[in-house]
């Protein structure tokens, strides 16, 4: 009933994005690291908002806050605003090309960057680098190919 229900699939691509987001990396490209939890999210979100929706997204970013040992509720409330403009509008985002996809999933990874640094700074005083919005740009440019990759796991293990 799990596979073929799609829901234990779906289930290993979230803890794989939460495993890619604290796997150790070489320093030299720890800036760079993609916003892995959010490109997922935002994929789902727009393959089947049907079944992945505010809840999913909530607890993710609560995850997400446990794993980066942040404030609890930074990165849940940054998703849950980033998850609204994805949700409402995933009919258009996706007929559009790649290429548009790439520029609006940067824009709303930068949009979560910024409420992060901001909810950081304000709850923490957290100090703004350039560095901090290097993910923006990686997971902008990773996102076709993840995009590929995920839509060929979606119709492999036919998760609907």
């Amino acid at each position: 009933m799990w596979v073929k229900s799609g829901l234990l699939p779906l289930l290993f691509s979230y803890v794989l994005a939460l495993v890619l987001t604290i796997m150790p990396i070489p320093a030299v490209l720890e800036p760079w690291r993609p916003d892995w939890v959010s490109l997922v999210l935002i994929y789902w979100l727009i393959a089947i908002p049907h079944r992945v929706g505010f809840g999913t997204v909530l607890i993710m970013g609560l995850l997400t806050d446990i794993l980066m040992g942040s404030t609890f509720g930074i990165y849940a409330t940054a998703l849950v605003l980033v998850a609204y403009p994805a949700l409402r509008h995933f009919q258009r985002i996706r007929n559009y090309s790649l290429t548009q996809q790439l520029l609006i999933v940067g824009v709303l990874i930068f949009v979560k960057r910024v409420i992060v640094y901001e909810l950081e700074h304000v709850l923490n005083d957290a100090v703004f680098n350039l560095p901090y919005l290097y993910p923006v740009l990686s997971s902008a440019i990773i996102w076709p190919w993840l995009f590929l990759i995920l839509r060929r796991y979606r119709r492999r293990y036919l998760i609907r």
